[in-house]
């Protein structure tokens, strides 16, 4: 009998056991630093002349390692070794399957922290957020392969006295896997074990500022003992290899993670058919989040504050669950706000490295820009009380800012900013509350804090976000604990870490047989 899923434990840093595990991982990852990775196509390592180059955003003279870039022709050799090892892998029992995810999560488990240093390095992650990034993957691996071991023979469905009907799933075919540098090492391998536990191949493009990460989960995978052509590595740019994959006839599905524009590009590009293809190709979409935490005025104002800091200023901000919108009744507003500035006031931005540091850097000079080009439109258009100014001179450091006194339709209020920028508004009371909560286009996460029933109820009912938090802060979903993703224009409502995500991945087949 398999043991129940359960997640992967977060680390205590407290323990000095623990923390001196972690510099040594760092030290492990430093020693590898600057290497050369090749392209994975049909087990096949490939060289080429053009790299991706992976720098530390927190230093940004640090090169973390450099990755082969595919092209065009790389991309279609890798399409074809997909649309072969189908043939096979498709037929490949489902437990041999979730055996190698098994043996993967195993592997990864006894180098957690060496993967968390990595991210730490290449995508500014400090400890905590690094070690909850590998403990999520950890936790696809499993849960995903027990996934596919409960719907394996399918489900039951009715049958008359003189005949026998199956109801089962079959794999899709050939995806693509295009996976964000926000959680490079959960979502990337989560998004691409779902499809191949499911009895597809895949091929693999990774952000282009977290590469490594996914080239070593690669070598887990092929080490797990994944039959060669089964997950194909293909970092490249997203204009060139991107559209040219989601265009491809023989894609038979999607699955992406990033913005709403790139999301939205990839919807309308994969629903036209090109020469040769003989389906509609699925699309699984987990796109941006402007979310959303109402305070009522019969609400822990404590535990408010400290929720809207740990679920805006957390991995600085650039989660699709951060909460970028504080919503306050104004009864309450006024201390709520200035306990959040307080706090905000405490935390420290520095190297990621460093265990005291609560924020790391933003990922790149392009998001670094763009989130200091969104304080200035905040200056404009509310109070600065906190924050609001950067420095690039040796990483991408953006110090944790509150605006006040927003309007709802304000565009601090409206756009994602994926950074460590949260806004306040004043509502009249709970009702106005969650009017002002729903009024952007996306409904990602959202959380509410207080202690009167009748509102937590009015909440669930009217609130309207894929992932709804009460008494807590928006971000933190736990595979398995809740499933993931939302509504509107954040995505496709695909629940990763959910009962019915490998579903998404698969088709279902009716046999019927007479007697």
């Amino acid at each position: 009998m398999m043991q129940p899923y359960k997640h992967e434990p977060f680390t205590d840093f407290s323990v000095e056991d623990n923390r001196q595990a972690y510099f040594q991982a760092l030290k492990t990852v430093e020693g590898y630093l600057g290497q050369d990775y090749p392209l994975v196509i049909d087990g096949e390592k490939i060289t080429t002349e053009e790299k991706i180059i992976s720098y530390n955003p927190a230093n940004k003279e640090e090169v973390i390692g450099r990755v082969s870039k595919a092209n065009k022709e790389l991309a279609e050799k890798a399409m074809q070794a997909a649309v072969e090892a189908f043939k096979t892998w498709k037929r490949t029992k489902a437990e041999v399957r979730a055996d190698v995810l098994f043996k993967a999560a195993t592997i990864i488990r006894r180098r957690k922290h060496e993967f968390s240093a990595l991210m730490t390095k290449e995508a500014g992650k400090p400890w905590r957020e690094a070690d909850a990034d590998t403990a999520e993957a950890i936790d696809f691996l499993e849960y995903y392969g027990r996934q596919m071991l409960s719907l394996k023979d399918g489900v039951p469905v009715q049958s008359r006295s003189n005949e026998f009907n199956r109801y089962h799933y079959i794999p899709l075919g050939v995806g693509i896997i295009i996976s964000p540098w926000n959680f490079p090492f959960a979502i990337m391998a989560g998004t691409t074990v779902a499809a191949i536990v499911s009895g597809n191949t895949v091929l693999l493009k990774p952000a282009s500022t977290t590469p490594i990460i996914a080239a070593k989960f690669v070598e887990v995978m092929e080490e797990a003992g994944l039959p060669k052509g089964v997950l194909n590595f293909v970092p490249g740019s997203g204009a060139e290899v991107g559209d040219y994959l989601v265009d491809h006839k023989d894609t038979r599905f999607i699955s992406f993670t990033g913005s709403r524009d790139v999301g939205l590009r990839i919807f309308e590009r994969s629903s036209k058919l090109s020469p040769g293809q003989i389906w509609m190709k699925r699309l699984i979409a987990e796109m941006g989040g402007k979310d959303t935490i109402v305070v009522d005025s019969e609400a822990d104002l404590e535990l408010a504050a400290q929720s809207i800091v740990a679920g805006a200023f957390g991995f600085s901000g650039q989660k699709c669950s951060a909460c970028s919108r504080a919503v306050i009744v104004e009864d309450v507003y006024d201390q709520v706000l200035n306990r959040v500035v307080e706090l905000t006031n405490q935390l420290t931005v520095g190297n990621p490295a460093e265990q005291g540091n609560f924020l790391g850097p933003v990922i790149d000079n392009n998001a670094y820009k763009k989130i200091l080009e969104y304080i200035e439109i905040g200056k404009q258009e509310g109070k600065l009380k906190t924050g609001g100014i950067g420095d690039d001179s040796k990483g991408y450091f953006v110090q944790p800012t509150v605006f006040a006194d927003l309007t709802p339709t304000s565009r601090i209020m409206q756009e994602e900013i994926f950074g460590p920028v949260v806004g306040f508004t004043k509502a009249k009371d709970f009702t106005e509350a969650i009017e002002i909560a729903n009024n952007t286009e996306y409904g990602l996460t959202g959380a509410v804090i207080t202690n009167n029933r009748e509102h937590l109820e009015q909440a669930r009912e009217d609130f309207h976000v894929g992932n709804l938090y009460f008494n807590r802060s928006c971000t933190g979903a736990i595979v398995g604990y809740q499933p993931f993703g939302g509504f509107n224009m954040s995505g496709t409502d695909s629940k990763a870490g959910g009962p019915d995500y490998l579903l998404l991945h698969m088709q279902a087949k009716t046999t019927s047989e007479m007697y």
